[in-house]
């Protein structure tokens, strides 16, 4: 009798789903914004996200499976600060490197970026198990809990994730241990740049236009009243390539996430995006996209670089990682910088050569100019990291 009246306070299970069942339950899955499609297909003892991307034309899309988990949690847990709602999966991709991300909300949830965490995939070679723990979670008795696994933004194309399983539970944070696998903070905050030790400039940098295959455009320039200075313009067919020397660096290990800085020398802005696509989608358009250079030419010169010299006959996703690294808004004025994250996965890939520079291209019909490497006044590119030994 004894027993039977403390397993109500006890006997909550946490969730958990092995995906071994004929069929797929309580799962539902949807895409937004773009072109995308995903169905979610039971394997034999795993399940798959398969992503069709095909028909998308801008890379501006999400996918994602969600789950109520609702009935497997103790929520009274929950109102005692010491508890957080931790969930963790096993995955493996067809694609890498690539994020993966989590997000838990509830029905009353307003701000859906706040409980998301994205995780670095580096390899197609294996399983990986990842795991997130939230920070102050507001989940109380009489809410609906959901939890959701997650893939954006991971190129024109077909893609396919696998998981082995998921799981979701109420858990004492401080006695949970660290989060498995590489995380990557959604949107993080940009240190100062005083807390990092290297500062290094842009070794090369140059333009390539798809239109112009065959053009070098070392030269390229605008008149300001001090004189002419070099700049750096992108459009939607005209990409900035970024190359950085790193030395003694290339064995050292990156501590954290780094920043690159751009300094604008002008922005045009316009377009009624929002008005066209919707709030959620338009606002993508207008901004800046930092990618991943894992292809082409690694040794090419800012002086004789062209699109087809750099590109080698390749495609866009044997050169470049289609996934990006961030997309972000220009600072408006001109001699103002922009700092933008570069998570910690993709600065070890840059430090051991494994990722060979980075692109930067616009989002939208946005044509911006930032100062070049050989702007004498020492505005071009620059990269902010901590290394270890």
């Amino acid at each position: 009798m004894l027993f039977g009246l403390f397993v109500p306070v006890i006997g909550y299970a946490q969730f958990l789903d092995n995906f071994d069942q004929q069929n797929i339950e309580g799962w539902f899955w949807f895409t937004g914004d773009g072109d995308a499609t995903l169905d979610f297909v039971q394997r034999e003892r795993y399940a798959s996200l398969m992503i069709d991307a095909t028909k998308d034309k801008h890379n501006v899309y999400w996918t994602l499976i969600k789950r109520d988990v609702t009935e497997y949690l103790n929520l009274r847990k929950m109102q005692d600060p010491a508890y957080e709602l931790r969930v963790e999966a096993r995955v493996r991709v067809n694609r890498a490197p690539r994020r993966i991300n989590f997000m838990i909300n509830t029905q009353r949830t307003v701000d859906y970026h706040e409980h998301l965490m994205e995780f670095d995939i580096p390899d197609t070679t294996g399983w990986h198990v990842v795991s997130y723990t939230t920070n102050q979670f507001d989940a109380r008795p009489g809410d609906t809990v959901y939890v959701q696994l997650c893939a954006t933004d991971w190129g024109i194309g077909k893609y396919r994730v696998d998981v082995d399983y998921y799981r979701a539970d109420v858990v004492v944070a401080s006695l949970s241990g660290p989060d498995k696998g590489e995380p990557v903070p959604y949107h993080p905050p940009i240190p100062p740049v005083h807390t990092f030790l290297i500062h290094l400039n842009v070794t090369q940098d140059c333009l390539i236009n798809s239109d112009f295959p065959d053009i070098n455009l070392y030269d390229w320039h605008v008149k300001e009243p001090a004189g002419e200075v070099r700049v750096l313009t992108i459009n939607a067919n005209q990409w900035a390539i970024l190359r950085w020397d790193f030395g003694s660096l290339k064995h050292a290990k990156a501590i954290d996430a780094g920043i690159l800085e751009l300094t604008t020398q002008s922005l045009p802005q316009g377009g009624n995006f929002i008005e066209a696509y919707g709030e959620d989608f338009g606002m993508e358009f207008g901004k800046v996209r930092v990618v991943e250079i894992l292809g082409g030419d690694p040794e090419w010169d800012r002086k004789k670089v062209t699109w087809n010299s750099f590109m080698q006959g390749h495609s866009y996703d044997e050169v470049f990682n289609p996934q990006m690294i961030y997309d972000t808004e220009l600072s408006v004025e001109p001699g103002t910088k922009t700092w933008i994250t570069l998570s910690r996965p993709v600065l070890q890939r840059l430090l051991d050569g494994t990722t060979k520079g980075l692109l930067i291209r616009p989002l939208g019909t946005l044509n911006p100019s930032i100062y070049a490497s050989e702007d004498r006044s020492g505005k071009g590119p620059k990269l902010y990291l901590n290394v270890m030994p």
